[in-house]
């Protein structure tokens, strides 16, 4: 059972990458710009490709790190859907950052994560023909219960509009990558959506406004904040191969069940750290109505994310 805490571990280190997101989507120093960072988020993802380096080594790839040797040269539809993945997910991180520019890191990503797992069960309906069960059913209601609770208590109309669109083309996300490793497997799958991810956020130098607004942001920031962005986005792809393994090892439906987990950790991250956190982090009211609050809907959307997947 150690896939289950690799997939507890991975939530962990995603809700330290949140908060690290609003700091720096926050912060002038740094990348303040969401469609900027939104860029360089999808390059240094698509950089994950090195890793199949280390499947050359044996005792990687005894740990089940992707292997060069089972890459195939991709068909069309790998093709698309590894472009689609790479839209679809700029779209999500774009809308994401633009969320947390203005709200708290413990607000927005619950409601992403609601708006997702119920969007990506509307879609599997209308596209794959999946039928709801009682507990989905039971299991989205909670989820929308949870984020109109945090969009009542926390949000402004625009905060809400961005971050049920992120949610939606999270889902949009995830529905492009299970095609694409179900058309072929997760090493070669894998090795393409990275490409995918890379050849698009270079398309977008093609475009001269992008081009003018990614080297003016870029020539604005600081070394030692390059460092941090490049930092929290190697933090992120530890994050994201611990879940790919961990579904890999284990049940897929418990390790989708245990994204609840983000948002549990992302509360005690703020209580426990927030008075020594910057406040362009978020995460600093420490009123027990505040507390009281986020406890209460965190648990909810948590709860749903249990009952939709298990």
């Amino acid at each position: 059972m150690s896939w289950i805490f690799l997939a507890a571990g991975g939530q962990f280190v995603n809700a330290i990458v949140a908060i690290l997101d609003k700091f720096i989507v926050s912060d002038d120093k740094l990348l303040p710009r969401p469609f900027v960072y939104a860029f360089f988020t999808c390059l240094f993802t698509g950089g994950w490709i090195l890793v199949y380096v280390l499947g050359y080594i044996p005792v990687f790839s005894d740990l089940g790190v992707p292997n060069l040797s089972n890459v195939e040269s991709p068909t069309i539809q790998v093709v698309g859907m590894a472009f689609l993945a790479a839209y679809s997910f700029f779209m999500a991180l774009v809308s994401m950052y633009t969320a947390l520019k203005v709200a708290s890191a413990s607000t927005v990503m619950p409601v992403i994560g609601a708006v997702s797992a119920t969007a990506t069960f509307v879609m599997s309906y209308l596209v794959l023909g999946n039928t709801f069960s009682v507990n989905v059913i039971f299991g989205i209601s909670l989820l929308v219960f949870g984020t109109l609770m945090v969009s009542t208590m926390h949000f402004r109309r625009g905060v809400v509009l961005h971050t049920v669109h992120s949610g939606i083309f999270f889902a949009l996300h995830y529905i492009a990558l299970k095609g694409l490793f179900d058309e072929t497997s997760f090493d070669d799958g894998f090795f393409w959506s990275r490409i995918g991810f890379v050849l698009f956020a270079l398309s977008l130098l093609l475009v001269p406004a992008y081009w003018s607004n990614i080297k003016g942001q870029t020539k604005n920031t600081t070394r030692k904040g390059g460092m941090f962005v490049v930092g929290t986005k190697v933090l992120a792809g530890i994050a994201a191969f611990m879940l790919l393994k961990a579904t890999d090892w284990g049940d897929v439906a418990v390790v989708q069940a245990l994204d609840g987990l983000k948002f549990v950790f992302i509360v005690l991250l703020g209580i426990l750290f927030g008075r020594y956190i910057p406040k362009t982090a978020g995460e600093n009211d420490h009123s027990s109505g505040a507390i009281i609050k986020k406890v209460l809907y965190v648990s909810i959307i948590s709860i749903g994310f249990v009952i939709l997947f298990i």
